[in-house]
């Protein structure tokens, strides 16, 4: 057994949160998932208006939902332009969803009766509302509709229905087809498939020119991809849901893009000259008749920009990108005003930093450098030549907001609170409204200038943290360790309030461990951060690790686990239970594993793998064998099976079933689109052969979140009885 040689000190991060004797409330599972008891405020549905100086909110009270209008100078709300059971359509009061204005401000469209689809999509009902009237007018009287978007002009409203693209004519309320071929599981115009949506975050997929003129959208031909079904069991007689899945190394979506013109009704055929598996994204530049694409082969680790003539279809391309692993996606770039210059994101240093490119091939200005990684890029203020961005450069746990100049000079931090902040600005970026949280408090919300300064605080979460202050609960503290191998390896821990250094305590560890990913954050941690808090009073130390392969850190620490996921981060959370079990308080024989996801993944490794350290593991919606997970997410860490059957078998838990000897909970949705409930039944069947008992347990018509009704406290329940049992 390798010796684990620790840092010669912890890294440990205070906090000022202090434990007091009489604090001695307790968490219950009723608290979180019934009574909901711990659920912060926020402030939600924000939108910035035209002038940069005001912003609404959508906000809810009893008597409805209400659109309230604030200016950022005082935070102060100034009209309300929505009032609640305003809205009414055939004398039913329109309850409000989602909402967005037209360029001019002076109509809303409003989506009520939401329907999720997957992950990001939904349909809703759309209506039309002129603000000055208050006239209300239904958008269209078929079928629910998908990301209805006005036209630049505000005349026109795009949207999407049973596949195919359509828009509306504001003046005469006309419904022109875009396209007639939309076909379900066969052509979708407009919005995309399910691989892209999951993976690549591409949800509405159709753009207006900025003139209003054209629109550009996406044609997905998904008929050769294979079809997956999924038992729905609350009828009588289950009905099967089918749609197209493609999984690893199997046959994708042919996509193309393709540009309407409204004038003469038109449709030109963007003509690419390689064959690109992938069409990551599009977005109009500011030059007329301009559209750019961001194409990707298989693999995922070349990128191109390609620029289209819209009215002739050709491309020519203005960027290439490529990577001896992979490169992120989704991938940003954004075009400058001056028609010369555009912005993008990449980790071509080995850091993900800002880059300003040209279009007539001058030199690349590196906007930000250093050993630090940028996390959001929120938008360029080309009037005062400036950027905002958040970076983790203070700490790959920490996040803060940041400007500096196009130059890369007068590089300025706007927060100053430790923890995670993130920030929302002005349509003229005068202002941010700054999201802050820490390991132990809520969300602390401020109205911001530009510059940092707090002008006002919109929500400080008192009642909660008046809550928290009664519990009998201990911060998370901060630390660092190093693996045999010389790894530094981040990590936090939760330790009952009544702690005692001279008794040994069982140590729960929660985990994800995916690429790019992190657990080890200094920010807030929403109703699990009560559950753990929960286990902790109950006797349980509860800890989580950073392994490699996950992000803030640069390339070289996330992609090391290229073509081989599951084996490194496998090997560091084995050595990680091996840490914690040298601390004197620490029971080394009661280490146990929860993860969900991807950590079910590697939960379930970490029992089969590391018998010897863990006890008891609990996988939620576990990936048992990566060849039944989706195409662009594995390919682009794994390539596909038919390339790299050993990365795919080595470190597939299904293949080490014989290696089981500690407690197992296998727990799945039936209706889990995103990691198919296939790998739990694959898994039950290999346990099974190999005569390995373990408890599992299905939820019936669930998707990946298992969630509704009381299914989330029963989830909680569950899993929390089996460590009682086990650990």
């Amino acid at each position: 057994m390798n010796k684990i040689y620790l840092a010669a000190a912890a890294l440990i991060i205070g906090f000022s949160t202090t434990i007091k004797a009489q604090n001695t409330g307790q968490i219950s599972l009723e608290d979180i998932w019934k009574k909901y008891s711990y659920s912060p405020k926020y402030v939600r549905g924000l939108t910035s208006m035209k002038d940069g100086l005001h912003y609404t909110t959508l906000e809810r009270s009893k008597q409805g939902t209400f659109i309230v209008k604030y200016a950022y100078n005082t935070g102060k709300a100034v009209d309300t332009i929505i009032k609640p059971g305003v809205l009414k359509y055939d004398n039913e009061v329109i309850s409000i969803n989602d909402y967005s204005f037209s360029a001019d401000e002076k109509k809303m469209l409003i989506a009520t009766d939401q329907e999720s689809i997957y992950r990001h999509s939904s349909k809703s009902q759309y209506f039309v509302v002129e603000l000055n009237s208050g006239k209300l007018q239904k958008l269209t009287d078929g079928n629910k509709q998908m990301y209805a978007t006005f036209s630049p002009s505000a005349d026109k409203v795009g949207f999407v229905r049973d596949n195919n693209l359509f828009y509306v004519d504001l003046k005469t309320m006309k419904e022109t087809a875009v396209t007639t071929d939309g076909e379900y599981n066969k052509i979708i115009n407009g919005a995309s498939d399910w691989v892209y949506e999951e993976e690549l975050v591409l949800v509405q997929a159709f753009q207006w020119a900025n003139d209003g003129s054209q629109i550009a959208f996406y044609k997905f031909d998904e008929s050769r991809v294979k079809q997956f079904n999924m038992a729905m069991y609350g009828s009588l007689y289950p009905t099967d849901y089918e749609f197209k899945y493609p999984k690893a190394g199997e046959e994708n979506s042919k996509v193309s893009i393709h540009v309407y013109h409204l004038e003469n009704g038109n449709t030109v055929d963007v003509e690419l000259t390689k064959p690109y598996e992938y069409i990551t994204a599009i977005q109009w530049t500011k030059s007329e008749n301009q559209l750019a694409l961001l194409c990707s082969n298989r693999h995922q680790n070349e990128l191109d920009i390609n620029i289209a003539n819209t009215t002739t279809g050709k491309v020519k391309t203005t960027y290439t990108e490529t990577s001896d692993t992979y490169i992120e996606m989704p991938f940003f770039i954004e075009f400058m005003e001056d028609q010369k210059s555009y912005i993008v994101l990449s980790e071509r240093d080995g850091f993900n930093h800002i880059y300003q490119h040209f279009l007539n091939g001058g030199k690349v200005n590196q906007i930000t450098k250093g050993e630090f990684e940028i996390t959001e890029l929120y938008g360029i203020d080309e009037k005062n030549k400036k950027v905002y961005f958040q970076s983790a450069e203070v700490s790959p746990m920490e996040r803060h907001v940041y400007s500096i100049g196009l130059n890369g000079k007068s590089k300025k931090k706007l927060t100053a609170k430790a923890g995670t902040n993130d920030a929302s600005f002005s349509n003229s970026f005068d202002y941010f409204i700054n999201y802050h949280t820490d390991a132990n408090h809520p969300y602390y919300i401020t109205l911001n200038t530009n510059d940092g300064k707090v002008k006002r605080v919109l929500e400080d979460n008192k009642a909660l943290n008046e809550k928290l202050d009664q519990l009998a609960i201990a911060p998370k503290e901060f630390f660092s360790f190093k693996t045999s191998e010389g790894i530094s390896l981040n990590a936090w821990m939760i330790k009952p309030a009544n702690f005692d250094a001279s008794k040994k305590y069982p140590v729960f560890l929660t985990i994800y461990g995916g690429p790019g990913s992190q657990t080890v954050t200094d920010s807030w941690g929403s109703s699990n951060y009560f559950w753990h808090q929960m286990l902790a009073q109950q006797g349980y130390i509860v800890v989580s690790v950073d392994n490699r392969g996950t992000g803030a850190r640069g390339a070289e620490f996330k992609k090391c686990t290229y073509k081989q996921l599951g084996k490194l981060e496998v090997l560091d959370q084995i050595e990680a239970a091996k840490h914690f079990a040298t601390l004197l308080y620490v029971d080394g024989d009661r280490i146990g594993v929860q993860g969900w996801s991807y950590g079910g993944f590697m939960s379930s490794n970490l029992l089969l793998k590391g018998a010897e350290q863990f006890k008891m593991a609990i996988a939620v919606a576990p990936v048992t064998n990566w060849r039944f997970y989706d195409s662009i997410y594995t390919e682009r860490y794994m390539q596909t099976p038919q390339e790299n059957p050993e990365g795919y078998d080595d470190n597939s838990p299904i293949n080490h079933v014989g290696k089981l000897e500690g407690k197992y909970l296998l727990v799945h949705g039936t209706a889990d689109d995103n990691v198919h409930y296939q790998n739990a039944a694959e898994m039950t069947t290999a346990l099974v052969n190999a005569d390995k008992q373990f408890t599992q347990f299905s939820y019936p018509d669930k998707n990946h979140g298992i969630y509704g009704g009381n299914t989330r406290f029963h989830l909680y329940t569950l899993m929390t009885n089996f460590i009682k049992e086990n650990l």
